[in-house]
């Protein structure tokens, strides 16, 4: 049978025309998913979980996002198991997740019966939220998840990635809010991953999508990261414009590249209009408990979590996360001296290749492409095949038309995919079942299946230190 989804609760406008501001909180996943390598375990919150079902919040995110690969891969945890053991202290806070769409949680696209079944399977085990986006904003990457998730019940959000170019204007989200409302979801998200959204803007567009006919009955959300030091005055302004929900992180793993800080967020309109109704002293406690783990992050697994506002975001765009990646790539290959090369070089790709959002995995996509064109000295002399891939539409419709010469370069009578990338994915599932019975996992869960699905070679590692082979 599995859990039932908790519905999240939007607080109402009161006697006097004030509506409390929602906050959800990212502690559990994009907190230390942004300045942690997303090494948080599950013994590191265990203790504090039924402290934060109590505070308040309009939803925890603690599941999706990279936090599935990160379990498996470095943690020696299984996601699914962890989920379960969230909703089962979680009992009055719906749990959110993050889920890219067609890609799910992995890096490419899977066939449309994966989809449902993840999405079917994340609900019953604790799910109550599911924030969905695609890394070009394309929806065709989205219907089967989003109708999916339609069916189970749950709260469905679909995101629009917030990025600068040429072709991204105030009309442009508006119309994704469209297509997103003509779906059905039941509210949406401005998905801010690079600190990009400066206040003025946060205002405008959402007055923008609260003023749009076709959109004003959605609930909005705003989700931003700290990098460039304009968060917290764009939620702010959000605020004042009829935002209902934002992001924040408690003040351990808030700013940086992560969220606001939610202590900050509740002080700051306490005995306003926007007044969250949250008692600031809650968190307290809280926040000396994760400031206790962050330390202990640190040292386990000798992370640097420390990081300054980065105003020349604004310029090249590459998400918080990304940054500490690509010197690492850089460094492996002997080529620390590039990175302001490889900065500079960050936009120019983007350009080149259709101004695509800096988010998972396009920015991956794009950053690998930028450190080659600057550690080998020739643009586009070696070409990644995830990088023609992007280029002839496998990942979906980029925004803006490439720029033909690197288009010729890189694809030359390369045949460009027009339709929905996903209709050329036959169904999956009894394959997968069917490897996993070959490896020795006849009886397989469907968890254990979708895991495998995900992250192939990290599922069948887990399973040789987790499972019994027959």
């Amino acid at each position: 049978m599995g859990y039932a989804p908790i519905q999240p609760v939007y607080q109402s406008v009161d006697a006097r025309g004030n509506q409390p501001l929602g906050i959800m909180e990212t502690v559990l996943r994009d907190g230390h998913q942004s300045l942690a390598a997303t090494r948080m375990r599950f013994s590191d919150m265990e203790a504090q979980l039924e402290a934060l079902d109590n505070v308040g919040y309009w939803a925890l995110e603690a599941w999706g996002g990279a936090t599935f690969d990160a379990c498996l891969r470095f943690l020696n945890e299984d996601p699914w198991e962890r989920l379960r053991k969230l909703r089962a202290r979680l009992v009055k806070t719906p749990i959110s997740m993050l889920l890219r769409g067609q890609n799910i949680l992995g890096y490419n696209h899977y066939a449309d019966d994966v989809v449902e079944r993840f999405v079917e399977t994340m609900v019953e085990n604790g799910v109550s939220v599911i924030r969905i986006f695609d890394a070009l904003n394309d929806v065709r990457n989205l219907e089967s998840s989003i109708k999916a998730a339609k069916k189970t019940g749950a709260h469905v959000q679909g995101a629009c990635i917030y990025t600068i170019s040429p072709f991204h204007a105030t009309r442009s989200y508006v119309e994704l809010a469209e297509q997103f409302a003509e779906r059905g979801v039941d509210s949406l998200c401005i998905k801010d991953m690079s600190g990009l959204l400066a206040p003025y803007m946060a205002y405008d567009l959402t007055r923008a999508l609260r003023s749009n006919p076709r959109t004003k009955h959605l609930p909005v959300h705003l989700h931003s990261h700290y990098t460039s030091g304009m968060a917290g005055m764009a939620y702010l302004k959000g605020a004042e414009a009829g935002i209902d929900v934002v992001d924040c992180a408690l003040s351990p793993f808030a700013l940086g590249t992560s969220q606001p800080c939610t202590e900050t967020m509740i002080a700051a309109l306490e005995g306003h209009a926007r007044d969250t109704g949250i008692r600031k002293e809650m968190l307290y406690p809280l926040a000396e408990h994760f400031r206790e783990v962050k330390q202990s992050l640190a040292k386990d697994f000798k992370l640097n979590t420390a990081f300054d506002v980065d105003v020349k975001v604004l310029t090249f765009q590459v998400p918080g996360g990304m940054l500490s990646n690509l010197r690492f790539q850089l460094a492996e290959q002997g080529w620390s001296d590039k990175y302001n090369e490889l900065l500079d070089e960050m936009p120019k790709v983007r350009a080149d290749l259709g101004y695509p959002p800096l988010v998972t995995p396009t920015s991956q996509i794009v950053g690998s492409m930028a450190a080659m064109n600057v550690g080998l000295g020739e643009r586009y002399a070696m070409v990644p095949v995830e990088v023609s891939d992007l280029a002839r539409g496998k990942y979906g419709r980029t925004p803006g038309p490439l720029n033909p010469e690197v288009a010729e370069k890189i694809l030359g009578d390369t045949a460009r995919i027009t339709h929905r990338p996903a209709d050329d994915i036959p169904p999956q599932l009894d394959g997968l079942k069917a490897a996993l019975a070959d490896k020795g996992y006849p009886d397989a869960s469907k968890e254990d299946i979708l895991s495998y699905a995900l992250f192939p070679e990290v599922a069948l590692a887990f399973f040789a230190n987790n499972r019994q082979k027959k």
